[in-house]
């Protein structure tokens, strides 16, 4: 391709509304174009990152044994109810888009396809001979973000690969998910990404284990916590640890003590000259469930742990039938003018205790009349403990469970695992942190929408079973994003050679130079008859403007067609490293091949 009949335009300012590095040079670069909040076209350049992820991702799967198909992106809302997940995705997530057509009928816009799968999977499959069963597509979704952002890392609408097996049993669940794992971690490795796979927590899409794959990058959302002995690593909202050991305790005997200005651990701690691991420290939360019913939940937790609002929600989805419900659709800590709605005298927040009573709550038919009490592992333990006296300026110290306050029977893991904490698997190594980018998920889904929808199988002994499931997704345009925020520098994007849109440019310093544009030419036609992608600099523009470009877009080889022609060269510069080279113009094209091929 001719960069002169390209659409092609690059900017050299930051746009305003960019906020991380890959954002910013993709849009600069001229790889993507913003059309409303998280909507964005993919122009020529992007366009063929995309086909060339997307190209790998296919292999990879194929190469399992998977099938690919192609699903609706307008999917009806009662196979929504079927799996109850509707009022999660519209109500408590809010990230399905929905509507109503000209006959009344709700529909969603596809954030993802397990009920339209499923459904499939319960028309079609009928004996254990037809399994295992493995179906992916590559598409289109949609998402109603609250805040879109990021660009493509973010956005409403975004290109995914999504697949979903169907097993006999959890055993050979458990091998399909683990075809998986390794074809996910070929899949990065084969685009050039420097990667991490991670414990995660399951969400709204639920089951029982899952991991992540998360590209390593100092913009990444996610904070992922790892060992170096490599046996370990989790996304912070599933990580789990051991705390450091609580120091003895510096109170023997009960007493309530007065402590003015003192609702924060620090503030507390400072005042009575104690270590924060010998604190109770008792959090409220306001839970809202799906049907609408309020439950006021109180978390004791050591006063040096933070509690893990993600484990807290799971915890509590586990008790919604309980309270009418199939999920929390709020979590929050209640601030006054949510108070007003229940209390029924002023929270002594700040310096709560795990009795506080229950008549502070209002009872309504949507406010549940009790606390719900949980404590976490870290304060069962606790010895002659501090903590809250129910009285605004008023602790207690030398407490005990079971002798002045009752220990909650929902015994949790509830804290929030962290930098420095010691691993489970081996006390003498310390969680590190890093910083990453999810771009692939995997979930052992087991029989939770088999058996919500109906989807069963028959067995060799004639029983009918639910099929065992599981989801496998890459998100394919995030990838190509992270891609770039993993690998930039301050003139530019640095693609990977198996992904980037053109493994070569060859530029053309000077356009009015007979002899210049005569081996360019010859060049880019040998290239791309070699089967190495090549674009052509021939824009009348400047040498600088055009090696400014090339570092821009962050084309892997740049060949120039300047000084050294005289002597039957041309100048080579490595993108990555910046390395030039001066390389007879007859080797440029085996020269090249065996780069690209190193390096695929």
């Amino acid at each position: 391709m001719r960069l002169s009949k390209m659409l092609f335009v690059t900017l050299r300012d930051d746009p305003a509304d960019a906020e991380i590095p890959s954002h910013k040079l993709l849009l600069r670069a001229g790889y993507i174009r913003r059309i409303g909040s998280g909507v964005y076209a993919y122009l020529p350049l992007m366009w063929r990152v995309l086909q060339k992820v997307s190209q790998i991702v296919r292999e990879e799967m194929n190469a399992t044994g998977a099938q690919e198909c192609l699903l609706p992106q307008l999917q009806p809302s009662e196979l929504w109810r079927e799996s109850g997940r509707w009022d999660t995705y519209t109500k408590a997530e809010g990230i399905m888009f929905a509507l109503t057509d000209r006959r009344e009928q709700e529909l969603a816009l596809g954030p993802t396809h397990e009920e339209v799968i499923t459904t499939i999977a319960r028309e079609m499959i009928r004996s254990y001979r037809q399994l295992p069963l493995n179906l992916y597509q590559i598409q289109t979704k949609f998402r109603d973000e609250i805040r879109p952002r990021f660009g493509l890392m973010r956005g409403r609408e975004f290109i995914m690969k999504d697949a979903y097996s169907f097993n006999a049993d959890e055993e050979s669940l458990k091998k399909t998910y683990q075809d998986m794992y390794q074809a996910y971690s070929n899949m990065l490795r084969r685009s050039g990404l420097s990667f991490r796979a991670v414990e995660a927590d399951s969400g709204a899409i639920g089951g029982t284990g899952s991991t992540e794959f998360m590209v390593l990058a100092e913009a990444g959302e996610d904070e992922v916590l790892y060992t170096e002995d490599g046996k370990y690593a989790a996304n912070v909202e599933k990580a789990v640890s051991l705390p450091a050991e609580a120091e003895i305790p510096s109170f023997s005997s009960y007493e309530k003590r007065e402590t003015p200005g003192t609702d924060t651990i620090e503030k507390l701690c400072n005042f009575l000259k104690c270590s924060p691991t010998q604190v109770v420290k008792n959090v409220l939360y306001e839970a809202v469930y799906d049907h609408g019913t309020t439950v006021l939940v109180l978390v004791s937790i050591r006063g040096d742990q933070e509690v893990n609002e993600v484990k807290l929600q799971n915890e509590l989805t586990k008790l919604a039938s309980q309270y009418g419900g199939n999920a929390v659709i709020k979590l929050a800590v209640p601030d006054a003018d949510a108070q007003k709605k229940w209390a029924t005298k002023t929270f002594p927040l700040g310096y709560i205790a795990p009795d506080i009573a229950d008549d502070y709550i209002q009872s309504t038919k949507d406010v549940a009349p009790k606390f719900l009490r949980l404590v976490d592992k870290t304060a069962v333990d606790l010895k002659n403990f501090v903590t809250g006296a129910n009285e605004s300026g008023y602790h207690v110290v030398g407490a005990n469970w079971q002798e002045k306050f009752k220990l909650p029977t929902l015994i949790v893991d509830v804290r929030k695992a962290r930098l420095g904490d010691r691993a489970m698997h081996n006390p003498e190594q310390t969680l590190k942190s890093a910083r990453g980018i999810e771009v692939g998920h995997i979930f052992q889904l087991g029989s939770k929408y088999s058996k919500a929808m109906g989807a069963t199988y028959t067995n060799e002994q004639g029983e009918e079973k639910p099929l065992v499931m599981g989801c496998y997704g890459v998100g394919v345009s995030r990838l190509a994003q992270a891609a770039v925020e993993q690998s930039y520098d301050k003139d530019g994007i640095i693609w990977p050679v198996a992904i980037a849109p053109y493994h070569a440019i060859v530029t053309i310093p000077n356009i009015n130079d007979a002899q210049q544009v005569e081996i360019a030419e010859k060049l880019y036609t040998e290239l791309n008859q070699a089967g190495i992608e090549t674009l052509l600099d021939d824009r009348n523009e400047r040498a600088g403007v055009k090696f400014k470009d090339a570092d821009l877009i962050g084309i892997p080889y740049r060949i120039v067609t300047g000084r050294a022609i005289a002597n039957g060269k041309v100048e080579v510069v490595e993108r990555k490293s910046r390395n030039s080279h001066e390389i007879p113009i007859t080797e440029i094209v085996s020269t090249l091949k065996g780069w690209i091929g190193d390096r695929e």
